[in-house]
């Protein structure tokens, strides 16, 4: 363990670029229907290096992935796509949750990609349309790589750069508080945010997707008013000349 991290550390001083380039992503379709999407990029020199920590590391998050009924697909030795379905916003946080929240880290670099979350999801149903106001804390106070005196030789900044966005159907709307991190990014129904290693980031959205069952509830109604219409030749609520 010791010296998986003094050889990260070494490495990473090297690189002074970041070991982990990590995106993750929320993609909201409608309400019943969504995606978490982290792309995890390894710096070239990290993985010939540890080569076998790497494959443990990959195999790991790979199993936790198919335990979340999602799919992992590697892009190259040093890149993998995870992506993980939801069915509804309470599906979304137990998902997210589960994945972000191991029982145990088994070697330096399931430490490296611990990250402290919490995430919630308020819902309100407007008939055709749901809101929601989504709440997302990441805490990477704890990333960086320590001495066995305790001293920090690598700062957060060099190990990981994360960036967060959410895609909406409409777009989504930035509640903007003190404590909260702006979004750099606002390109048409996506939003990005830089997180900042080291520190207690915290983002609060508010954004708008269909309700299904109002649309479908909506439709049923239309037909049933139609299906009267050209049995009676009359809306339902006109009354009958005598």
């Amino acid at each position: 363990m010791r010296q998986a991290g003094l050889i990260l550390a070494a490495i990473c001083l090297f690189l002074l670029t970041g070991c982990v380039e990590y995106d993750l992503s929320l993609d909201f379709k409608t309400q019943h229907q969504g995606k978490i999407v982290q792309n995890i990029t390894l710096s070239k020199q990290l993985t010939t290096i540890n080569q076998r920590e790497t494959e443990e590391l990959l195999r790991s998050i790979n199993n936790k992935v198919r335990q979340l009924h999602g799919q992992t697909k590697k892009i190259s030795p040093q890149e993998i796509v995870i992506t993980i379905p939801f069915n509804n916003g309470k599906d979304l946080v137990s998902k997210f949750s589960q994945f972000f929240t191991p029982k145990l880290a088994t070697n330096d670099y399931d430490s490296l990609l611990l990250m402290n979350t919490d995430i919630s999801l308020e819902e309100s149903n407007f008939l055709l349309l749901q809101r929601e106001k989504l709440k997302l804390l990441v805490d990477l106070t704890s990333l960086g790589v320590f001495s066995q005196e305790g001293n920090l030789i690598v700062s957060p900044e060099t190990l990981l750069n994360l960036n967060f966005s959410l895609k909406t159907p409409f777009g989504a709307k930035n509640i903007n508080k003190i404590t909260n991190v702006e979004p750099e990014i606002s390109q048409g129904k996506t939003l990005l945010w830089h997180l900042q290693p080291g520190k207690i980031n915290e983002i609060e959205v508010v954004f708008w997707i269909p309700s299904v069952l109002g649309i479908g509830s909506l439709l049923i109604i239309l037909l049933m008013i139609i299906g009267f219409y050209f049995k009676y030749r009359r809306l339902p609520w006109v009354a009958i000349n005598d």
